[in-house]
């Protein structure tokens, strides 16, 4: 008996590929995934609620090598046709700061949707691909169990490396390598970043803290929270800075942005002279937090011992505090994959490969890695869209 025929597989159950079986109606389309369910990453997100888009999803948004190579897609498929697709499905949801939108219920609506989007396409879980051949006809795909399914599209929508747990693998990288295609190196984003040392011993009794902050890596800077861990440092500001850096390289933290702290300082040295100075930086920042910087500057007196010198430090310390992460969580915390499938090797409109006619790559797969807040899910969208109607 020879291999089962279809016309269309897609590889890969997530936000992509299920986005992408739903664009391609009236084509024969089987979706195959190694998990036991779909969506999983759906699932998870949002603390359950599916961070589903962002109302001001634009190109300067997202990473890459090619920063334009989105811009196709992006505009082929905006927020706001994703959010009229969850409106027809009559799905409650609510918008939160900086344009992210959530679910008022459970992500798993979103699954529901796409999964009913799907039309007549049809979704194998627990099934492994094991190898891929090139054929005359198409692709020769191999299993870990049943028989081998040949096919004349191929799309793949295998995600990135982060979360293993989930089931994450390299093999989308694997499958791009094989068919001649290059990688731009993958790395962990939107992640906490770690220290080690001194600085760990000085910051883990911190765990727990947090402010609004404004945290940089060059000319690049975010102003959302920023929360001190046992390991380091989390928060908004850390996961989105965390995707500009690079390890052995520094960060620029202001935990008061916006204040002229030294000027502070100064004018309470006159108005707050006999007041503890931790006292005094506890009107400001968390208590334990304005203790942790006096005792690191030095500053154990009152707000009257400090001279020039010293509220040059503190000023620093707090507004202008440059530290370099020994590293940071890895992939088993990271909630996207930077890098991947090298965008000079794919059609901006198709996502098909250059050199491969009927191979797509879509989604996290591909190096485009979006924001923190609703980024990701909508170049999922977009991707998949832009593949799904050209095949």
């Amino acid at each position: 008996m020879g291999p089962e025929q279809r016309d269309v597989v897609v590889l890969g159950a997530g936000a992509a590929g299920l986005m992408c079986a739903g664009a391609a109606r009236g084509r024969d389309v089987l979706v195959l995934d190694h998990a036991s369910a779909p969506g999983e990453k759906i699932r998870i997100s949002g603390g359950g609620r599916c961070n589903f888009t962002n109302r001001h999803a634009a190109t300067a948004n997202f990473l890459s090598a090619n920063p334009a190579f989105c811009i196709s897609a992006l505009s082929r498929y905006t927020a706001g046709d994703f959010i009229a697709l969850v409106d027809r499905h009559h799905i409650a949801w609510h918008e939160k700061t900086l344009g992210q939108l959530f679910c008022d219920g459970s992500a798993i609506q979103i699954t529901n949707m796409l999964l009913a989007e799907m039309g007549g396409a049809e979704l194998r879980l627990n099934q492994s691909v094991t190898a891929v051949e090139k054929t005359a006809d198409g692709f020769l795909l191999h299993l870990s169990q049943g028989a081998d399914i040949a096919c004349r599209t191929l799309v793949v929508a295998t995600g990135g490396k982060s979360i293993p747990k989930m089931g994450a693998t390299d093999f989308g990288y694997r499958l791009a390598v094989q068919f001649g295609l290059k990688l731009v190196e993958t790395r962990p984003a939107l992640v906490p970043l770690t220290f080690e040392g001194a600085l760990l011993e000085w910051s883990a009794p911190l765990s727990g803290v947090a402010v609004p902050a404004t945290v940089a890596r060059g000319r690049t800077k975010f102003d959302e929270a920023l929360l001190f861990t046992h390991r380091g440092l989390s928060g908004p500001a850390i996961l989105q800075i965390s995707s500009y850096w690079r390890e052995g390289e520094d960060i620029h933290v202001a935990l008061l942005p916006g204040r002229n702290v030294a000027a502070d300082l100064r004018a309470a040295r006159t108005t707050n002279g006999k007041q503890a100075a931790h006292t005094y930086l506890s009107s400001m920042l968390p208590k334990r937090l304005a203790k942790a910087i006096t005792e690191a500057c030095g500053a154990n007196g009152t707000m009257g011992d400090l001279n020039d010198a010293a509220i040059k430090v503190l000023a620093a310390r707090i507004n202008d505090w440059r530290v370099v992460p020994s590293g940071s969580e890895g992939y088993r915390v990271a909630e996207v994959t930077a890098g991947g499938v090298d965008t000079a090797g794919l059609d901006s409109r198709s996502m098909q490969a250059r050199g491969v006619p009927g191979l797509y790559f879509i989604g996290e797969v591909v190096d485009v890695t979006g924001w923190l807040g609703g980024y990701n899910f909508q170049w999922a969208w977009s991707s998949g869209y832009s593949a799904g109607t050209a095949l």
